[in-house]
């Protein structure tokens, strides 16, 4: 059901019961963001292999503030996992196993092939959030010529996260 006849049912049975009220609000939300989310994915989505995708997954939302989709599972019979997906504002990333099309984890080629940048609203909190997670800091925090604070992590595995913001909007 559309968010828009979402609504105007709830608005009829709040008129009768103030408890519907309550009880449809989650229902509501859950549909408008998924309406939302159909409309603004990105066209491009990074895929990232990692050797343990469970502990990859809880490390990315516990330092970085990233959020596993869970409905974008993909878990075999036999109950591995073996690919997700997560999100950052409205971007997504692929989290995989090692191997796929080729991919390999740092941790077991032992150097970095590509990074990844996610511009952040306040990245100085980013910052303190990924320090206090345990994650390892490739270069500090700092201003950059060209407008932009920057900083830059490695994750449990190896991979390069570069964190942004625009300077200008770090002074508003």
């Amino acid at each position: 059901m559309r968010p828009v006849d979402l609504a105007r049912k709830l608005r009829r049975e709040a008129v009768f019961q103030s408890v519907a009220v309550d009880r449809g609000k989650a229902v509501l939300m859950a549909a408008i963001r998924q309406e939302v989310a159909a409309t603004h994915r990105p066209t491009i989505v990074p895929q990232v292999p990692y050797q343990d995708i469970s502990a990859a997954l809880a490390f990315l939302e516990r330092a970085f503030g990233f959020r596993e989709i869970p409905t974008a599972r993909f878990v075999r019979a036999d109950g591995e996992l073996l690919h997700a997906t997560v999100e950052f504002g409205n971007s997504l990333v692929g989290v995989g196993g090692q191997g796929h099309h080729g991919a390999i984890s740092p941790m077991s080629g032992g150097v970095e092939s590509q990074f990844i940048s996610v511009q952040v609203d306040d990245v100085d909190a980013h910052y303190q959030r990924a320090v206090a997670a345990g994650a390892r800091i490739a270069d500090e925090l700092r201003d950059h010529s060209w407008g932009e604070r920057t900083y830059w992590a490695l994750d449990l595995e190896g991979h390069r996260w570069r964190f942004a913001q625009s300077i200008r909007d770090a002074r508003t």
